[in-house]
């Protein structure tokens, strides 16, 4: 820490001690203009008025020059004191002096520009889009300057660092952070969801799990889409049964697995699994102990129709992904050859099968039906009348010591289609229903 700061927070301390409220204005801003200053100078903020000063400092005097109270040269080092409070401001956190004249002044030029010193302003269009951001190189993402007073140039900067943190996979300066947390709510209320989305839209397929916890954590989700914020407040069993997790971390988990195989670039497909469960909100019920969100998929198609709207989707990208909301949960079961044939008559439906593994990944789920479906389902595109038995003819005479004969035949016909019924799943059932329908015949 500089002696310059040293000395002005025994200042600082020497009115508190006589009753009157002071602190250093934005210390750190304050501590990398002395690293370039010719000579030092530290301004403070003080609840004592002129007088007050000059009796606790003999050497402080009236400063008519300037918009501080006094001044105070001491050890080489000039302190400048303002009033501790700003005129009444229509947001609290413009009532703490952040900065002052002063240190206006000590900037260059440059630097004075990013801090947007002038407050409140409307966005400005910008074609270099990293306007406003200190350089990455830093290995963080971080707003220029004082990053309050950069947003309240242009909140918008809030999603847009939220977007580079994401796509980036860089952390958040601290103070970045927590000035986008206090601005959220003039982020809802300053920027248009089309802006927003515009945004969102340039986040990866890949990174979208981590903008959306980021939108999460920063309180712009609750704004935005409440919905699937407040899937973080209900719980649900892991499908293995292990352990309870909230319905909003299996989400984010399933969104993040989504891409990561054949579907990269897939930004509609990885939306879909965002909003996959969002049904569980409207259809949850607490039952003999457990959660229970019986036909969570087509409540949960609706209420993504109407978020989207709210956020300027195009139509036929949200027919899409109410389309994949409303079947995710077809290729969980263990289909039948008739049912494989109507899931592969689905639109989209490679998409929904990305959208089962991911989901069986993030819960740590069985994968014997999502096996058996993906091993048969090239049988959907034979045709009924094409496909053969698990059993010939000669294995059936085997099995049940037949002879040859018109029976054999009708047996294997029975197999067959019991088979397409989705009845016999197996070579063993097989085996077992050909004996049995033999013994019946024969009888």
């Amino acid at each position: 820490m500089q002696q310059a700061i040293k000395e002005a927070i025994t200042i600082c301390k020497t009115l508190l001690r006589n009753g009157y409220d002071a602190y250093v204005i934005n210390a750190p801003l304050q501590e990398q203009l002395l690293l370039k200053a010719q000579s030092p100078d530290v301004d403070i903020a003080c609840e004592s008025n002129v007088d007050t000063l000059i009796k606790l400092f003999p050497k402080a005097r009236a400063d008519t020059e300037t918009q501080a109270l006094a001044e105070l040269e001491e050890n080489g080092i000039r302190f400048c004191f303002y009033p501790l409070e700003t005129a009444e401001a229509p947001h609290p956190e413009l009532l703490l002096l952040r900065i002052t004249p002063g240190m206006a002044q000590r900037m260059d030029p440059a630097r004075r520009l990013q801090l947007h010193i002038t407050g409140f302003g409307s966005p400005t269009p910008d074609a270099n889009v990293y306007a406003g951001f200190e350089d990455f190189k830093t290995g963080i993402v971080q707003l220029a300057g004082l990053p309050d007073e950069t947003l309240h140039h242009n909140y918008l900067l809030a999603v847009r660092a939220l977007r580079f943190a994401a796509n980036f996979d860089l952390p958040l300066a601290p103070n970045t952070r927590l000035a986008i947390v206090r601005a959220s709510t003039r982020v809802l209320e300053y920027v248009s969801a089309t802006d927003i989305m515009n945004e969102w839209r340039q986040v990866t397929a890949e990174s979208v799990y981590r903008f959306v916890r980021l939108l999460h954590d920063v309180h712009i989700l609750q704004g935005l889409v409440p919905e699937v914020a407040a899937l973080s407040c209900i719980c649900q069993r892991r499908h293995d049964g292990s352990e309870e997790e909230t319905v909003f971390a299996h989400t984010l988990n399933c969104v993040r697995y989504y891409p990561e195989e054949d579907f990269h670039y897939d930004w509609l497909g990885t939306m879909a699994m965002l909003f996959h469960d969002v049904g569980k909100l409207f259809t949850g019920e607490f039952f003999n102990g457990q959660w229970n969100y019986y036909q969570h998929h087509r409540v949960g198609a609706k209420v993504t129709r109407k978020i989207l709207r709210r956020l300027h989707f195009a139509p036929e990208d949200i027919d899409l992904i109410c389309h994949l909301v409303n079947n995710h949960m077809r290729f969980h079961f263990m289909l039948t050859d008739r049912g494989l044939r109507r899931f592969k008559g689905l639109d989209e439906y490679p998409r929904l099968i990305a959208m089962t593994r991911a989901d069986l990944r993030a819960g740590n789920g069985s994968y014997t039906s999502f096996n058996h479906n993906l091993k048969y389902l090239g049988r959907a595109e034979t045709p009924e009348q094409m496909l053969e038995p698990l059993l010939n003819g000669n294995e059936i005479m085997q099995e049940t010591q037949l002879s040859p004969g018109p029976l054999v035949g009708v047996i294997r016909e029975a197999l067959l289609q019991a088979q397409i019924a989705g009845k016999i799943p197996d070579r063993e059932a097989a085996i077992t229903f050909v004996k049995t329908y033999a013994l019946r015949a024969v009888g």
